[in-house]
Order: structure tokens, then C-alpha cells, then sequence
């Protein structure tokens, strides 16, 4: 027994000496560091300790601690340029390797191409460098971007929360109430870090943050300039205007150079997948949408399947929790169904993300039908795909591929993958993943496959409408490595 938690405090020892080197590498070089793309930027020492034990559920053996600092170690004295870089799949690969060589010859073959490329940049260049961002709005998706921005807000050039506007409240403590929806949530839980308000300026500072609050009642008459703020994207999570000419009324207001919204666009606005059909995105593009929560749940993990397998016609079915547009007792609404109590009832409701999912995936047009059923939950939602494939497959070959799309393709951002015969909905609370796929739920028969797909509809869709943003901002960076296994 004393073997074991003699075991235990020197792996405490060890991950409490990696915080202080994946502070540095990110605040110091703008270098995220992840551990099989959990990130562990400002994560506690349990929290490191956890992110290396997850790596047993995806490969054949554990991960240590002891395995990766000396990683951590050698990029610290590297110079290293702005990076995503896992240090789990390097330490991987580097035991895997027939000939790895010393260390430091492993990294300069891993992660050359940003070895020696720190550069000390004045706080005025940075600056420069930095994207002006304005919520439009400030309900659940709007406080979730809020987070993330001021997460990723300490390592150097990236995007900058400038202000938020929304509609006066009423109340005469209306900052103090907004600061602290931001500060508290019943789902996600506390804020980490702290938030401060400025009465008098109108503004929340949070982590350092300083955001102004802008009342309005308009998207159009506002002159951004007058606070700093320049050629900003706007983030409009209102849902209120869905259409060029509603979004375009952003356009009209000073300071804005673009607009992205996160709900499905309507008529010729481009809704955006990322990972699926960001490549279209091109700098002429003034208004653009993240499409839906499940939209960007399902595409990734479809064009996963219909690249290896083809699908000749399906039909997609949504559990999801509860939304703020269902009514929490009986009452009127203008929607089927949608009246009756939210928390005490399933209820059947349309979803328009199958037929959308074209939008991003062209090549499976008609293919699709969709339902949903909303369910006595707050968040985390399902998606099951009843799929018809071109050739047979297995439950063994279908997770086996699913497994290595989520740790080492293009799509390791937006599919996940578990292989727990445990989990429940609260356990992918905070998942920043598109879709989580769930292994041991994986039916197969002939050319039939069944998948059920988790998702937080509300943190992994404002993770996605973050890299969207990135992305029209011209915020991206390389990321390492590439592969674990050359054919991989």
C-alpha cells in the first residue's frame, strides 16, 4: 500500500514541475501544449495527472508524467515560435521510434519548423497583431465564447474580447448581474479566475480583461471606435437575425469589419463546419455561420464514415437537452409541442441538421433525414446515425478507424472518442470536441451501422465557432505532430 501512494506523490511531484514550464512556453512563446488534445494550460496538478491517465482508453498503454516534463524540459530551452503542440503524441511517437536518436535530434525532426523562431515583440506590436472581438449578446453560447477568449486571452497575439453589447435589463444592478452570470453557471460551473466591474465605465474586467458592456437596442446605429475598437469581428449570439440583410445591419455600424453568427445562416451565407468546409472561407466573406450545435456534431464523424465507407442514405436522430426557447411550465408557444415543460417532459421536435449537413457535405445531399427529442437534461446532447453503407463492416473496424480519425487526422479537433461502458451524459460536460463517439454503444449488421455520438451542445459548438473566428481573423498556428505512426 505504501508502494502505491509513494507512486502517486511522485507523480504529484513531477506534474507540479511541469506547471511552471507549460505557463512559460505558453505566456513566454504562444506554444499551447495538450496531452492527446486535452489541453493543460492552467490545469491544476490532478488535472495533468488526468489528462495522461485518459491516454489508456486510446492506446495500448499508459501515459506518465515522467514520459513527458523531459519534453516539456527540452521545448523550454528551444526559443520556440507560437505552436499547438502535443506533448502526449511526441512522447508516443518517441517511444515508438526504432531510432529515435538523443531527445533534442527527436524534436528537431518533430517541431523544426518553429525551433529558434521566438521573437521579443513590444507590447505596441502585439497589439497590433491582436483581433478585436464584440459579443452581440451575451446569453449561454455568448458567456461560453466569453470564457474561452479570456482563457486563450494570456498567450500573445490572439483574439481580444473587446466589448459586449446587449439590451438594458431593467435592473438597476444590471453589470453586476451579467458579471455574474459570467462569474457563476449552473452547468459549467465557477469562472476560473476573477471578475471585477467598473460601474462607472460600464465594463467587467476578467483575468486582466477589460470589457466594456454596451447597451443598445440595435445592431446598427453603435460607433465602435469611440472605445478602441477597430475593424472587429462581431459574434452576433442573439439568433435574432439570421440573414444577410438582418447580419448586414452589423456592417453599418462603425468599427465592424465582419460578422459570424452561431445559428444557421439563412439563404446564400456560408454555414461553416470547421474541420469540413472552412477552406471556403475567403476574405471576402463579410457574414458567416457556424451553422448549428448538432450540425457540427454530426458532419465531422458522416464525412469520417462516407470517405471510408460511403453512405448510401441514413436517417439522424437527436436527443437534446433542453433550450432556453422551450417554456420551464405549460404554456404558450408558437412551436409544436414546445409549449409544454421543458424539464418534465421528452419532446418531439424538428431538427434541420441533417438536411444541413449537406451544406457542408455536398456529397450527401438527400441522403439524410432527420428528428429530434428534447429531453428533461440542461446540456450535453446525442446524436445516433442509422447509417447504410456501400460495402459491410465490423463494430472491431469501424471503432478502430473512428479511434484513429479522432487522435490523428485532420478531424482530431472535432471528433472524439471513449471507450468506457460508464459513461453518461454529465461526463462530457466541458467536452470541447464537435462529437464525442461513443465505442460501446457501436452497433454493426452487413452493411448497417448504428453510432451514437455525445456532444456539449453548448462548449464544444462555442469551441467550434471559436476556430471559425480564428480563421477570419488569420489567428492559426502550426500543429505537432503530425503523425504518431506513419501509416496512421
Amino acid at each position: 500500500m505504501n508502494e502505491h501512494l509513494s507512486e502517486w506523490t511522485e507523480r504529484e511531484a513531477t506534474a507540479e514541475a511541469m506547471i511552471p514550464l507549460i505557463g512559460r512556453l505558453y505566456r513566454k512563446n504562444n506554444v499551447v501544449t495538450s496531452i492527446y488534445g486535452r489541453a493543460i494550460i492552467n490545469q491544476s496538478v490532478i488535472g495533468i495527472v488526468r489528462a495522461h491517465r485518459f491516454v489508456r482508453q486510446v492506446e495500448d498503454s499508459e501515459l506518465s508524467v515522467c514520459d513527458t516534463l523531459p519534453i516539456l524540459e527540452a521545448m523550454d530551452r528551444l526559443e520556440l515560435g507560437s505552436a499547438h503542440i502535443d506533448i502526449g503524441k511526441l512522447a508516443v511517437k518517441y517511444r515508438l521510434d526504432d531510432n529515435p536518436g538523443s531527445l533534442d535530434e527527436f524534436l528537431q525532426r518533430e517541431i523544426g519548423d518553429v525551433i529558434g523562431k521566438y521573437m521579443v515583440q513590444s507590447r505596441e506590436n502585439a497589439e497590433k497583431q491582436t483581433k478585436d472581438i464584440v459579443l452581440y449578446g451575451f446569453g449561454r453560447i455568448g458567456r461560453l465564447i466569453a470564457r474561452i477568449l479570456i482563457e486563450k486571452a494570456g498567450g500573445g497575439n490572439n483574439l481580444r474580447l473587446r466589448a459586449i453589447v446587449v439590451r438594458k435589463g431593467g435592473a438597476v444592478n444590471d453589470l453586476e448581474k451579467r458579471a455574474s452570470l459570467l462569474r457563476r453557471d449552473s452547468v459549467h460551473g465557477p469562472f476560473n479566475g476573477t471578475i471585477t466591474i467598473d460601474e462607472d465605465d460600464s465594463a467587467i474586467i476578467a483575468n486582466g480583461n477589460y470589457i466594456k458592456v454596451i447597451y443598445s437596442d440595435g445592431p446598427d446605429t453603435l460607433d465602435y471606435t469611440r472605445y478602441g475598437i477597430n475593424n472587429a469581428i462581431i459574434i452576433d449570439n442573439t439568433g435574432i437575425w439570421r440573414d444577410e440583410e438582418g447580419l448586414g445591419r452589423h456592417l453599418k455600424s462603425k468599427g465592424v469589419s465582419r460578422v459570424m453568427l452561431t445559428a444557421p445562416g439563412k439563404g446564400n451565407i456560408k454555414n461553416i463546419v470547421h474541420g469540413i468546409n472552412n477552406g471556403d472561407i475567403t476574405d471576402d466573406d463579410r457574414i458567416l455561420s457556424a451553422a448549428s450545435c448538432t450540425t457540427n456534431a454530426i458532419t465531422p464523424v458522416l464525412k469520417a464514415i462516407h470517405d471510408e465507407y460511403g453512405i448510401q442514405d441514413g436517417h439522424v436522430e437527436t436527443v437534446h437537452s433542453y433550450t432556453n426557447d422551450q417554456n420551464l411550465i405549460d404554456n404558450y408557444h408558437k412551436g409544436t409541442r414546445r409549449g409544454r415543460s421543458a424539464p418534465l417532459n421528452m419532446v418531439i421536435t424538428e431538427t434541420g441538421a441533417a438536411k444541413a449537413v449537406s451544406k457542408a457535405l455536398p456529397e450527401l445531399k438527400g441522403k439524410l433525414t432527420g428528428n429530434a427529442i428534447r429531453v428533461p437534461t440542461p446540456n450535453v446532447s446525442m446524436a445516433i446515425l442509422n447509417l447504410n453503407l456501400a460495402r459491410p463492416v465490423t463494430t472491431e473496424g469501424v471503432n478502430d478507424y473512428l479511434r484513429e480519425m479522432a487522435l490523428h487526422s485532420e478531424l482530431q479537433k472535432q471528433i472524439d472518442f471513449v471507450n468506457s461502458p460508464e459513461v453518461v451524459s454529465t461526463d462530457f460536460v466541458g467536452s470541447r470536441h464537435a462529437g464525442v463517439v461513443d465505442a460501446q454503444a457501436t452497433i454493426t449488421a452487413g452493411n448497417r451501422l448504428i453510432l451514437y455520438v455525445w456532444y456539449d451542445n453548448e462548449a464544444g459548438y462555442s469551441a467550434q465557432v471559436i476556430r471559425v473566428v480564428n480563421q477570419m481573423a488569420g489567428v492559426t498556428y502550426p500543429v505537432f505532430p503530425e503523425r504518431i505512426r506513419e501509416n496512421g
